[in-house]
């Protein structure tokens, strides 16, 4: 960054953090001993996909390694918003294994030059009655959120800051609640 960007109030990109998603496998025992919430087995990452020939190579071979494991295969999906979603699915559910695997697209994007793409991951749970719940991983501030949906387009504010008190020790919770967006029919929730 230059002296005129300095004089002109811009900033180089924040760079994403990702090492903070070794994190959820502890948080999940949390969550499920104080809250009895239990991973689905799916996770996901959410990015704005540049066009072009380079990023095609890319997502390919990001396919490719996650499916070189001979599990279940990764979906790729496009939302409404434009964001692309790969998720990924362990049976029986395995919070250790996705997180490794949705490392392992992130650090692939990154070192690739696309870390700016990067919107979020997000890993699944559930309870006894059904109700869901994701951790959001907000890539830019290294911070997670709880988003616990109802139906139609409602949340659950309630369960989202239980989650939050049940797991600020062991995770870095996101404490601007402006950031905690909402992600309505995220694959893999």
């Amino acid at each position: 960054m230059g002296l005129f960007d300095s004089l002109m109030g811009r900033r180089k990109p924040t760079g994403p953090k990702l090492d903070a998603l070794f994190a959820l496998p502890s948080a999940a025992i949390t969550l499920d001993v104080e809250l009895g919430f239990v991973s689905t087995g799916s996770g996901s990452v959410a990015f704005r996909a540049p066009e072009g020939r380079a990023f095609a190579d890319l997502a390919t071979q990001v396919r490719e390694l996650l499916d070189a494991d001979q599990g279940p295969p990764v979906d790729v999906q496009r939302d409404e918003h434009g964001f692309t979603w790969i998720v990924v699915h362990t049976q029986p559910p395995d919070v250790p294994t996705i997180v490794t695997d949705l490392h392992a697209v992130n650090a692939s994007l990154t070192d690739a030059g696309f870390g700016p793409q990067l919107l979020c991951s997000l890993v699944a749970f559930k309870n006894p009655e059904g109700r869901t719940l994701a951790l959001v991983y907000l890539y830019k501030r290294g911070t997670f959120y709880p988003f616990a949906p109802l139906s139609g387009e409602d949340r659950d504010n309630v369960m989202e800051l239980q989650v939050r008190e049940a797991l600020k020790g062991e995770l870095p919770v996101e404490a601007d609640l402006s950031r905690w967006f909402a992600v309505w029919g995220a694959p893999g929730l």
